[in-house]
C-alpha cells in the first residue's frame, strides 16, 4: 500500500531523470495525498511527456464517480485481470516521480509512521496506471494509481506491501504499450533489499494538511504523545472534488 508520498527535489532534477520536454515549475511537497493532483510521466506522440492527474484512478466505464471508491493503489499481481485496471495495465502505464513515501506500522493500539527513501536520497519512479474519465457533459478527468507489490526485506517489518519502483533502465519498457506483457509483468517486483532505507517519524504526517521538511525528521526515541490511526482510504469524492485539506501539488 502507498497512501502518502513526497516529491521534494528541484524541478530540473526531476526533468533530467525522466527526460520530458516540458519545463514545469512546482514546489517541494512532503505529504502528497490521494485525491490531489500529482505529477505523471506518460508516453505520447512517441516520447515521454509530463502531465498532471488526480491521484485516484477512475475507470472510463464509471458512470457516477460519487459512488465509486478512490483507487489510489493497484495490486500489481492482479492488475491485468481486474476490470478497473485491466485496460490501463495493457495500454496506459505511466511513471510517477517521487523521492520518498510513507508507511505505517501497527504497534499495539498505535500506528507508527515511517519515511522510506532511496539510500542515495535520489528521486525515483513509482509504476503507475492512468485513465481518462469522460463525463456526461463532455468533461474529462485524467486519473492515476500507484502499482504495488510484496514488500522487500527492508520494509517487511513495517508493512507487507510496497509501491513498485521502476529502475531508470526500464522506464521505456514500462511506458511502451506494445511491450511484451511478460516483460512488463516482470517489473512488478519488490525493490532490491539494499535500495531503500526506512526510519520512524512524527505522527504529524497523519494530517494531510501538514507539509514541510519537518515531516521527514527522524522521530526521537521516546514515544509520540499522540498517535493517529493509519490512513486506510480517502473518502469517496466526486470528480474534481477537494483535496482533503492539503494544498494542490502545483
Amino acid at each position: 500500500m502507498c497512501g502518502r508520498y513526497s516529491m521534494t527535489k528541484a524541478p530540473e532534477a526531476i526533468r533530467q531523470l525522466f527526460r520530458y520536454p516540458e519545463q514545469p515549475n512546482f514546489p517541494s511537497r512532503y505529504n502528497i495525498a490521494p485525491s490531489q493532483p500529482i505529477a505523471v510521466v506518460r508516453l505520447a506522440e512517441g516520447g515521454r511527456h509530463f502531465a498532471l492527474m488526480r491521484w485516484g484512478l477512475l475507470p472510463s466505464w464509471v458512470k457516477d464517480p460519487a459512488n465509486f471508491a478512490l483507487l489510489f493503489n493497484a495490486r500489481g499481481e492482479t492488475a491485468a485481470e481486474k476490470p478497473a485496471f485491466r485496460a490501463a495495465m495493457k495500454r496506459r502505464r505511466c511513471l510517477i516521480p517521487a523521492d520518498g513515501f510513507y508507511e505505517w506500522h501497527r504497534e499495539g493500539s498505535r500506528n507508527r509512521p515511517f519515511f522510506i527513501r532511496q539510500r542515495s536520497q535520489e528521486p525515483f519512479a513509482f509504476a503507475g496506471l492512468w485513465e481518462t474519465w469522460a463525463g456526461p457533459n463532455g468533461e474529462e478527468l485524467d486519473t492515476a494509481a500507484i502499482v504495488t507489490t510484496d514488500a522487500n526485506a527492508t520494509l517487511r517489518p513495517i508493512h507487507h506491501r510496497m509501491p513498485v519502483i521502476v529502475p531508470a533502465s526500464a522506464f521505456d519498457l514500462w511506458l511502451d504499450p506494445n511491450a511484451d506483457a511478460k516483460l512488463v509483468q516482470s517489473l512488478i517486483a519488490p525493490a532490491p533489499d539494499d535500495l531503500l532505507e526506512a526510519y520512524a517519524i512524527s505522527t504529524a504526517v497523519n494530517r494531510a494538511a501538514n507539509d514541510g521538511p519537518a515531516l521527514i525528521v527522524p522521530a526521537p526515541d521516546t514515544p509520540a504523545e499522540e498517535e493517529a490511526p493509519k490512513p486506510k482510504r480517502a473518502p469517496r469524492r466526486k470528480a474534481g472534488a477537494g483535496n482533503g485539506g492539503q494544498g494542490s501539488l502545483f
